[in-house]
């Protein structure tokens, strides 16, 4: 596990692209006040049909103007080579040069997968396409993936994807230390030596975390689950001041046992974040 740290560790948040211009203003509240934490980059996610994608663009194009880069998600799923292609040329023109891919869910009424099949495939074409210009991070599913066949089949992929040419993972969010743990030992058994940066979801709404996380395949322990549902509604600053400690541990426990870094799921709020942050006195560290 140790194999995993490096001098520098990374730290990163992500985005989702806002809908109104409302959203629009929160956000560039929102990365200002995160601009503290001094990340690597900025992801924004990636969604499916034409406005979505056209906001995730003008996000980052507006992220890219400042002084962190962004790192924009890239879903293959149901995409054609030709669209993939001049999307990266539509980045590289604009200087971004960090991204994120990911397989990503075949948008309602899609018929077909389109050109791509699986992640590596994108990895694949990404590299073809454009050599080592990009910093390419990969998704990485220490509970395992909803539909692998098996967690060594799963294991398996997420190698297709670091022989492909993949930098760097950001694990799907987890609540479980030693689900962590073991995934990252069974990569160092098969050789895979790229930073696995643990994904962290601060729990904002447990019913919304609930439902996706039974979506997504990310468990909640079930002594968690029966403590969130424990507060009311109208208990937000106490719902925060708990899992923020709950959090702030698991951060601290992932940091001492050798990880990369850190990458928040933002959800588009800094204050859990930040929260999080100077409980484990990142602060005064860097």
């Amino acid at each position: 596990m140790n194999a995993q740290k490096e001098k520098d560790l990374i730290f990163s948040c992500e985005f989702f692209p806002p809908r109104t211009e409302k959203g629009i203003t929160k956000l560039k509240e929102v990365r200002e006040q995160l601009a503290v934490i001094d990340p690597r980059y900025y992801s924004v996610t990636f969604g499916a049909g034409g406005s979505t994608r056209d906001r995730t663009f003008e996000t980052v194009i507006e992220i890219q103007g400042s002084r962190i880069e962004a790192a924009p998600h890239l879903s293959c799923i149901g995409v054609s080579r030709n669209e993939i292609k001049n999307t990266l040329t539509t980045y590289k023109q604009h200087e971004v040069s960090h991204v994120v891919a990911l397989r990503g869910d075949l948008p309602s009424g899609t018929v077909g997968y389109g050109d791509f099949h699986y992640a590596n495939h994108l990895v694949e074409f990404i590299r073809e396409q454009t050599g080592d210009y990009f910093h390419i991070e990969v998704g990485a599913y220490p509970e395992v993936h909803p539909q692998a066949k098996s967690a060594q089949a799963d294991l398996i992929n997420f190698k297709c994807k670091v022989d492909a040419g993949a930098d760097g993972a950001v694990t799907q969010y987890f609540y479980n230390l030693d689900a962590y743990l073991r995934f990252v030992d069974s990569c160092l058994g098969l050789g895979i030596s790229i930073p696995i940066v643990p994904g962290i979801m601060p729990i904002h709404h447990y019913p919304q975390l609930a439902r996706f996380s039974d979506m997504c395949g990310a468990e909640i322990p079930r002594w968690l689950r029966k403590r969130l549902e424990d507060f009311k509604e109208d208990e937000d600053e106490a719902l925060l001041s708990f899992t923020t400690d709950v959090l702030s541990h698991l951060c601290q426990k992932l940091l001492d046992a050798g990880a990369p870094g850190l990458h928040f799921y933002t959800l588009n709020r800094a204050e859990p974040t930040l929260a999080i942050w100077h409980n484990l006195g990142l602060s005064t560290k860097k």
